[in-house]
Parts: C-alpha cells; sequence; structure tokens
C-alpha cells in the first residue's frame, strides 16, 4: 500500500470544498472532474468493490448540464458539480436500489428519496450506489448478497458496515462524498475503520422518506466525507423538516460551515469512563486520549463523567432493531414487489420460500429475533425492559450534558478486523458497535473522524457526541481538532 498526502492530488482526490471552488472558479469542468472519479472507480472498484452500480451516462448528463449552467453565469448549488455516491438503501427513481439482498436484486423506485433530491438541487452529480451489510443489518460489508467490499487501507480488512461501500468509496477517491445510513454506528464505524469522516445526525435532523427501512426509531441518514468542511457542506444540504416524513423535525438548519470558524475556550469536554475500560485495543485508547489532550491544549476543558447504562446498550439494541426490522420486512412477501421463489405449491410455501431464498443469515437471524422478542408472553419480558433502558441511556446523556458540550469516545474497540474474522461469531460481531449503539438509541448526533492510525496503518476513529440539534458544536470541536493534525490528509493507495 502507496500512502499519498495532500501535495500528490489529483482531481479526484480533491474535497468537496475544493472541487466546488475550483469549478466555481473555472480551473477545471464538471465533466472533467467527474471522468477522473469514473477513471478511479475503473482502475480500483475490481479490488476495493465498493459499487454495485455506477451510473456512469447519468452522471456524465448531469455533470453536463453544470458547464452549461455555469457558462451561461447561472449561480450555482453548493454541490454543483461534485461526484456524489450513495448507499444502496436510497430509493433512486429509473435506478436499481438493492439494499444489498437478493429480495430486492431487481427492484428499480419510481420515486428519489428526499435525501437524493435535495442533492441534485445542490448540483450534485449522483455516480451510483455503494454495496452495504443487507438492509443495513451489519458491522463488517461481509453481510451483502452481492460479496463483500474491501478496505482500501488493506484489502484483507473489512471497511465496516452497513455503509461500508460508502465510506470505502470516499477513502479510495471513487467519489467525493457519499451518503449512508446510520442505525448502531453504520456511518461512523465504516468511517473510522476508512479513515474518513462520517456523522450520524440528530434523530429527525435528515428525512428518511425513500430510505428502505430497517428501524425506524433509529434509523438517520448521515454524511461521509474526507475531511471535516465537507461533512458540514453535504449536512446542510440534505438536513432540513420535510412534511413526508412524519419523524423529521420542523427546525431551520443552520449553516454549518459557518460554525466551524470558532474557537474552543468556552467549551467543556466529557470523557465517559465506561468507554475507555477493558476489552478496548490499547492502540484506539491512547489515540483517543491524545486527541482530549490536544483539544485541552487548545482551551478546551475536560472532566470524567459516567454513563452507568453503557453496558446494557448492546443487548437493548438487539431486541428493539430486530423487533421493528421484523415488521419492517415483513412486506417482502413475495407478493407487492421484489423476489418471488419460482417454486411454490401455495400461498403459504410461497411465503416461506420466497423469504427463505430471499434473505440472507445475518437478516434471517434479526428476523426470529425480533418476531420472538414481540411474540406473546415475551413482549414484556424482552421488549418493554429494552425500551425502558432506551430511556435510561436517553437521560444519562441528558444529565451529561447539563457538565458537558460535548463527549469523546472511541468510535470502535478495535481497528479495521480482517474479512471473515468474526462473521462466524454474531455475538463478537455486535461488541464492534458497543460505542456507537448508545447514541442511535439517545437519538443524538455523533461524529467519527481520524485522530491516529495504528502500528499496521489502520486508521483510528475518534468520536464526538452532543446534545441533540448540537450537530454545529460538533463539527466546529471535530474542524479544531482537524487543523491540528495531518490524519485526514492521508490516503490509501490499494496494491
Amino acid at each position: 500500500m502507496i500512502v499519498t498526502t495532500h501535495a500528490d492530488m489529483s482531481l479526484h482526490s480533491l474535497t468537496i470544498h475544493e472541487a466546488r471552488d475550483g469549478i466555481v472558479r473555472g480551473e477545471f469542468t464538471a465533466t472533467a472532474l467527474l471522468e477522473a472519479v469514473l477513471g478511479r472507480i475503473e482502475a480500483l472498484d475490481g479490488k476495493v468493490k465498493a459499487y454495485l452500480s455506477v451510473t456512469a451516462d447519468a452522471a456524465r448528463a448531469q455533470a453536463a448540464r453544470v458547464d452549461e449552467a455555469r457558462g451561461r453565469g447561472e449561480p450555482l448549488g453548493p454541490l454543483a458539480g461534485v461526484p456524489i455516491a450513495l448507499k444502496d438503501i436510497f430509493c433512486t427513481k429509473g435506478v436499481r436500489t438493492t439494499c444489498g439482498s437478493r429480495i430486492l436484486e431487481n427492484f428499480v423506485p419510481p420515486y428519489n428519496a428526499t435525501v437524493v433530491e435535495r442533492l441534485a438541487e445542490a448540483g450534485a452529480v449522483l455516480v451510483g450506489k455503494t454495496n452495504m451489510d443487507e438492509f443495513a443489518m451489519g458491522s463488517s460489508c461481509e453481510n451483502s448478497a452481492f460479496g463483500p467490499t474491501r478496505n482500501p487501507w488493506d484489502l484483507e480488512r473489512v471497511p465496516g458496515g452497513s455503509s461500508g461501500g460508502s465510506a470505502a468509496a470516499v477513502a479510495a477517491g471513487e467519489c467525493l462524498g457519499a451518503l449512508g445510513t446510520d442505525t448502531g454506528g453504520s456511518v461512523r464505524q465504516p468511517a473510522a475503520n476508512c479513515g474518513v469522516v462520517g456523522m450520524k445526525p440528530t434523530y429527525g435532523r435528515v428525512s428518511r422518506y425513500g430510505v428502505v427501512a430497517f428501524a425506524s426509531s433509529l434509523d438517520q441518514v448521515g454524511p461521509l466525507t474526507k475531511d471535516v468542511t465537507d461533512c458540514a457542506i453535504l449536512l446542510r444540504a440534505i438536513a432540513g423538516h420535510d412534511p413526508r416524513d412524519s419523524t423529521s423535525i420542523p427546525e431551520a438548519v443552520p449553516d454549518y460551515e459557518a460554525s466551524l470558524r470558532e474557537g474552543l475556550s468556552d467549551l467543556t469536554i466529557g470523557l465517559p469512563r465506561e468507554y475507555f475500560g477493558e476489552g478496548t485495543d490499547p492502540e484506539v485508547l491512547a489515540a483517543v486520549r491524545g486527541a482530549a489532550e490536544s483539544l485541552q491544549s487548545m482551551g478546551a476543558k475536560t472532566r470524567e463523567v459516567s454513563l452507568a447504562t453503557t453496558p446494557y446498550a448492546v443487548a437493548a439494541y438487539y431486541l428493539i432493531a430486530p423487533a421493528e426490522a421484523s415488521s419492517n420486512l415483513a412486506r417482502y412477501d413475495g407478493v407487492k414487489y421484489g423476489y418471488r421463489t419460482a417454486e411454490a405449491v401455495d400461498l403459504l410455501d410461497m411465503y416461506v420460500r420466497t423469504r427463505s431464498e430471499g434473505f440472507g443469515a445475518e437478516v434471517k437471524r434479526r428476523i426470529m429475533l425480533g418476531t420472538y422478542a414481540l411474540s406473546s408472553g415475551y413482549y414484556d419480558a424482552y421488549y418493554r425492559k429494552a425500551t425502558s433502558v432506551r430511556s435510561l441511556i436517553r437521560r444519562e446523556f441528558e444529565e451529561s450534558f447539563r457538565e458537558c458540550d460535548v463527549l469523546l469516545t472511541p468510535v470502535a474497540p478495535t481497528a479495521a478486523f480482517r474479512i471473515g474474522e468474526k462473521i462466524d461469531d454474531p455475538l463478537t460481531m455486535y461488541m464492534s458497535d458497543v460505542f456507537t449503539i448508545p447514541v442511535n438509541l439517545a437519538g443524538i448526533p455523533g461524529l467519527s473522524l481520524p485522530c491516529g492510525f495504528t502500528r499496521e496503518g489502520l486508521p483510528i476513529g475518534l468520536q464526538i457526541l452532543a446534545r441533540p440539534l448540537a450537530e454545529g458544536t460538533i463539527l466546529r470541536v471535530a474542524h479544531a481538532y482537524e487543523q491540528a493534525h495531518e490524519w485526514h490528509r492521508r490516503r490509501p493507495e490499494p496494491a
């Protein structure tokens, strides 16, 4: 693996803000930028396997329209000409949307998700759909029905999941930014594994309309980018109220880019002791503690806090999320749309064969877990108790934010693990998200950004959390840290 630095960059290596400014100034065209990205995909994606589909012709038409608008002197959108990738969980009109599953292998939506519409309104060039764990259920991008995505830093390792294809594409320069979804860490964990920035906004900050549902009370759309400035730009483009999503928050969207310029002297950073205990790789702990010291040197104050319910979060999550998945995935029955078995003797047999053949092992496991948790005689003992734990977790975060502006934690206990290392041990795999799951249960925003590398050259992620709708504060802290270090400037070159 060769690591490139900022000075070596060609067009595919630009950030969103560099590309946006270059197009506006006429330094290069949107078409030239797109062709550089398409060339990168052609050169690398046979190894990385980040994409399930590349929409080259449609992207070329979008880029041409941006160039024509600029030629006429028309104002350009904040993402004009920027090649963006989409996790294959977003409905895209006329473009296949599979959710990484055989049951939706040939599904072509008749409409666009709200975030897809907003990207188009901002002038983005949508370059393709990225690989993912089936129905967003996984932590490694190994559960896709179409094969695993590989980490650009080490092709024998996972990129993280479930938004592994989006994170890998950004890291490898196969797009300038991407969207993923985060139900239990599925944006932040792959961002950490691939050395990019990934954000889970406050629940309701970004519309879920047109996002294929996994667990509706937990799912949230988030950006994956090369740096914090790009994250602020992409988040602002997709955030905001949507009347088509009943959980969407009717609040104005602030200028997240403007918040990056504020200092840290008035901020208090909390370090939750439960996130720095046994079971976490010492290299990860050292990098995160080093980040806290760095922020302290910039004027922020730090203090230890306690989130005592943290050990119960994974258990609560794996009752709540599968229960919601059991309900949401009931629609895939071979009748309404999607895959239908070729052989069935009657209606019941058609249901059973369709779902048995169409779903992968992890999806079946979670459907069974969720159905059991909701079944008569077990609802109170399992699901209701899990929702009570969820309330306790939310209240603990609320208490901590009375003392602190943000919390600092690791994103995951380890850096990226090897492909196949945990796939046959679900409990060990589930613990990969032990530090991200509580954030989804509480509905608060969280961000991952690079804070170092292991001795083996693998990225380490730093997680920054804040109270609901305080994305600007998170971005402010992340940007200050990023400007003091060079981690985000390192890029992989897959061998």
